[in-house]
């Protein structure tokens, strides 16, 4: 699609055609120094292992224009390793990281004309595939696999922006049990997500709180976002045991609070009942789309617990600034988290 005839100040988190995609290859046991392409199509055998057995992982990234037009990455080397460790749980030969990253920034520089400018409050969405696209007929690993790197401009993920969103707590339907692969970014992952997740917009409510598959009870994230909650003035987080993803949204968050709040942090099982009581005061989700976004109120069958008057919550606020400002280099990046494309 043209960049001009894009309206940068009203986009959703909808898929937007842009120029060029990176592309690398595996054969006969290696990758590839891998190319860049103009984005398009590209043939698979029907009997793919993407196709037939899921095998395939992805990753989620954002480049961002900062207030002085220079165009940023947020901690890509995580995105990487978190490739890396996907890519191991479903048997894909791991991509070098350095060279990964070096060819984020090649398709983020191709795309420039697609990011939104600073004040729109939109990103570069970059989305990393890696999929088996060699054919196998039993369940096994394939011995061909192909990296692509595109981009699509965006908005919110959730359009309603840093305001308070309301969420169903689901006993019906869980995202991951231990021992599965609830800590990689399968594809596979995900489609199990869209039936629930359809269900409760159409009851009202932004998205599901997944609770843990063993007892029920414990939360384990938010749809595609992890969770956290002030509880007796302490930020807990589920802790990751490999049911969870790994966010890096939320180990950024964590430091911050560590750091700049001086708050402390529980990594731990946190009850849904937790939730109703008067020690919970704030809860939101975080992720590279959602980056942090407040709960007014969470719902579990008639029951209703609106936090505060449903407006974000100090604590939130605080780390949402914080967190946006480093990112947009509108506070100093004292972790050395952003990197200049």
């Amino acid at each position: 699609m043209d960049p001009e005839k894009i309206d940068f100040y009203n986009l959703g988190f909808n898929y937007i055609e842009t120029k060029t995609m990176f592309v690398s290859d595996y054969k006969d046991g290696k990758w590839d120094e891998g190319r860049l392409e103009p984005f398009g199509s590209f043939e698979i055998s029907p009997a793919a292992g993407i196709l037939n057995y899921g095998q395939g992982i992805f990753e989620g990234m954002k480049a961002l224009k900062a207030k002085t037009d220079v165009i940023v990455l947020f901690r890509p080397e995580e995105n990487a390793k978190r490739l890396t460790e996907s890519a191991k749980r479903i048997l894909i030969p791991p991509y070098d990281e350095d060279k990964f990253v070096k060819a984020v920034k090649q398709v983020v520089k191709e795309n420039k004309a697609y990011i939104p400018p600073y004040d729109s409050g939109g990103a570069l969405y970059i989305r990393p595939i890696m999929i088996g696209n060699g054919p196998v007929l039993g369940v096994a690993p394939v011995e061909e696999y192909k990296l692509i790197i595109f981009t699509v401009p965006v908005g919110p993920y959730f359009p309603e922006g840093f305001q308070g969103i309301n969420l169903e707590i689901s006993k019906k339907y869980t995202r991951a049990a231990p021992g599965g692969t609830g800590y990689a970014k399968t594809c596979c992952n995900y489609a199990g997500t869209m039936k629930p997740a359809k269900e409760t917009k159409q009851k009202g409510f932004a998205q599901v709180i997944y609770l843990d598959a063993v007892n029920k009870e414990y939360i384990d994230e938010v749809g595609t976002a992890n969770f956290f909650a002030m509880i007796n003035g302490k930020l807990a987080t589920p802790k990751s045991t490999g049911t969870i993803l790994p966010g890096i949204t939320r180990k950024s968050v964590i430091e911050i609070a560590l750091e700049k709040l001086n708050l402390t942090v529980e990594e731990r099982d946190i009850s849904y009942k937790e939730l109703f009581e008067d020690s919970c005061t704030e809860t939101f989700c975080t992720g590279t789309a959602a980056v942090i976004t407040p709960i007014s109120s969470v719902q579990i069958d008639d029951k209703k617990r609106t936090f505060g008057s449903g407006e974000p919550g100090e604590i939130t606020t605080k780390l949402y600034e914080i967190l946006t400002g480093i990112q947009r280099l509108e506070i100093e990046d004292e972790f050395g988290w952003v990197v200049k494309v």
